[in-house]
Parts: C-alpha cells; structure tokens; sequence
C-alpha cells in the first residue's frame, strides 16, 4: 500500500523547537517533490515547505528562516525542523507529494505551541 506516515509533532512552549517525519511505504520518496502542509481549527490547509529530488527547497514566508526541510533517501524519509515556533504555527502537519495526492493524506502530525 503506497503511503506517507508523519511523526515527531508535540507540545511544545513559544521559542521550542520539533523535528518532524514524513517516512513513505511503498514508494521511494527520492524520485518525488515533498511538501509539508498543515492545518489550523478552522483554517484550509496551507503550504509550509517542500523540497524537490533534486534538494531545491522553497518555504512559505513565515517559515523562512526558521524552518528547514531536508531529505534522507537511505531512509525514504522527509524531515521538517521546526525551530522558533510560535502559537501561529500550531496545527495538523501533513506531507504528501506536490501536487499533492488525495490517497496520500495521512493523520498528519499534531504540533501544539503553548506554554
């Protein structure tokens, strides 16, 4: 079954930091673009990052600086650090292939930011 499993979110105080994974099943994430996405309450999912085969990454504004996405393919594994986080970027974090994939939302990873 082809599928991409999150993992690694949690709660964490404002100025924490998270990594999380994006570890695909049945596929190999090396020959495929990535992206995070992530979903507030009451908010449509939006874009955070992504990185192509090729390691050329792009990130939404707010993440810039702060986030970083990188890619271990030994592992078929994406990752998604999170570093200075604030309550705004609390949500459902996601990954899937861009464009995205409709069989391949997954539960997501849940990212709390509070203190």
């Amino acid at each position: 079954q082809l599928r991409l499993v999150e993992s690694g979110g949690g709660l964490v105080p404002p100025g924490g930091s998270l990594r999380l994974s994006c570890a695909g099943s049945g596929f190999s994430l090396a020959y495929a673009t990535i992206g995070w996405f992530r979903q507030a309450p009451g908010k449509e999912r939006e874009f955070v990052a992504r990185i192509t085969r090729v390691g050329f990454t792009t990130y939404r504004d707010s993440a810039k600086g702060r986030f970083t996405i990188s890619r271990d393919n030994a592992k078929n594994t994406v990752y998604l650090q999170m570093n200075t986080l604030t309550p705004e970027d609390a949500a459902i974090y996601y990954c899937n292939t861009v464009p995205f994939i409709n069989t391949y939302w997954g539960q997501g990873t849940q990212v709390t930011v509070s203190s």
